[in-house]
């Protein structure tokens, strides 16, 4: 029996059809959306902020293991008789950034209420095992104390490639892999036309997001002068698979233009069977054309690429928005309701699309550079970043109003914008918040980062 191509790793990938494939498989009806929401984190020791090391008494690799061991997640490696680099249970998983950043990426569920217990569980399973080895961790977009030279890296074959190709496309490429993390969300769609509509306006409005989560004031222990660091690193990563993705911007966008984008973008990797070929010096578009390391592209190759690509938002089998700093526990959900509230609700979507329609891409940007100092003090228009955030975050709000999904307290999905609405009315950042009485020509704030930064 034959297994659909949209199924079949193997399928060969020949034409524009093919790489559409895995889009147009996924469009879902609107009752099956579901939400998928991302958070990333820094493991540090709780008395001096060093950064947990992949292995060791006191590693990344140490608190995994008693996961899996005392929490019923199953160990994954990349490879057979491999390193442990993942953990899976139940349709989430935990994994590990290049520098050892811990990742939960969670289950599809069906509502905001259900994505802030499951990031609740989780930080609850880690809280003794972190105890036990006194390490805490940190919910901040950039790690905050951590040269290059105080991590080390996780055992991944993908990882060794970019770690060698990155820094040529960029002075930041390796800062990017290692040094930052940030919260992320994931969104069903009903169409083409439905998830080109949602990728334009989070395009858009993605730099007015980054402001809104802004949340790393932090270099090597000190302050840097501005509101994300982790803005500023993704200014200088590899041009080719980052940023705003033009060619998506305009109004009657589809799948294919995401692809075309994609495929002039350098490769990483191509696996067959245990070898990993370092791919990084030919695009999908001339792996297609002319092959590689004896042997043709197939659908496997063409969704490693895709996962590959880093826009501010990406189109997979999802639409995942990428572009917010790591948050504390009580801002994390944060993310997730904002884009449900725009996504989830027709009104909303449109409203949000209207708001944002005029924004072209030089002017996004030009504010995309003044984010990393500025946060919601930027201007755009000539007018406060803050005023557009609110708006922003008013079109959201009440799309989770009518949404209508409730707690068993009576409280719809509102309750977990609470927090950023209250933020961006007085033009805050959560950056502003831990900024907030500190000497600007302070050298060394490991202790009060170590209070305030904690998840």
């Amino acid at each position: 029996m034959s297994v659909p191509a949209h199924e079949d790793p193997k399928h060969p990938v020949r034409t524009m059809d093919d790489l559409l494939i895995p889009f147009f498989h996924a469009i879902k009806p609107a009752h099956q959306g579901r939400i998928g929401a991302e958070a990333e984190k820094f493991g540090v020791d709780a008395e001096t902020g060093a950064a947990l090391p992949y292995e060791g008494e006191r590693s990344v690799l140490t608190v995994l293991q008693a996961l899996a061991e005392r929490h019923g997640w199953h160990p994954e490696a990349e490879s057979p008789g491999g390193p442990l680099i993942s953990l899976l249970r139940a349709g989430a998983s935990i994994t590990l950034e290049p520098g050892g950043q811990l990742e939960l990426s969670g289950a599809p569920l069906e509502s905001v209420h259900l994505i802030c217990t499951e990031m609740s569980g989780h930080m609850a399973e880690l809280r003794d095992i972190s105890e036990e080895l006194g390490i805490v961790w940190l919910g901040v977009g950039f790690h905050p104390f951590a040269r290059q030279a105080d991590l080390s890296w996780v055992p991944k074959s993908r990882y060794k490639i970019m770690r060698e190709y990155l820094p040529t496309r960029g002075e930041h490429g390796l800062d990017m892999m290692r040094r930052t993390a940030t919260v992320q969300a994931n969104f069903d769609y009903t169409s083409e036309e439905n998830a080109m509509r949602m990728m334009r306006v989070s395009l858009r409005l993605a730099p007015v997001v980054t402001a809104m989560f802004a949340n790393s004031p932090f270099y090597e222990g000190a302050l840097f002068g501005g509101k994300s660091y982790r803005a500023k690193v993704w200014l200088d990563v590899d041009p080719s698979r980052q940023g705003l993705v033009p060619s998506v911007l305009h109004p009657n966008s589809r799948f294919a233009d995401y692809v075309e984008w994609a495929l002039d973008a350098p490769m990483f990797v191509v696996k067959r069977g245990k070898e990993v070929h370092d791919a990084s010096r030919i695009t999908f578009r001339e792996f297609m054309q002319n092959g590689a390391f004896g042997t043709r592209p197939t659908q496997s190759d063409w969704e490693t690429h895709i996962n590959s690509m880093f826009p501010e938002v990406r189109l997979k089998k999802t639409i995942e928005v990428r572009g917010a700093d790591s948050q504390s526990a009580a801002l994390a959900c944060a993310l997730p309701a904002l884009w449900t509230g725009i996504f989830y609700d027709a009104r909303a979507l449109a409203e949000a699309d209207e708001l944002s329609s005029s924004f072209t891409h030089d002017e996004l940007l030009a504010l995309r550079k003044l984010i990393p100092a500025h946060a919601l003090q930027a201007e755009f228009r000539g007018k406060p970043l803050a005023d557009l955030a609110q708006r922003v975050v008013s079109i959201a709000a009440a799309g989770l109003e009518r949404r209508a999904r409730l707690n068993r307290s009576g409280q719809d999905e509102r309750a977990h914008l609470d927090r950023l609405v209250a933020l961006v009315e007085k033009g805050q950042c959560p950056a502003d918040v831990l900024l907030e009485g500190l000497d600007p020509q302070a050298t060394d704030l490991r202790r009060t980062i170590l209070t305030r930064a904690r998840m």
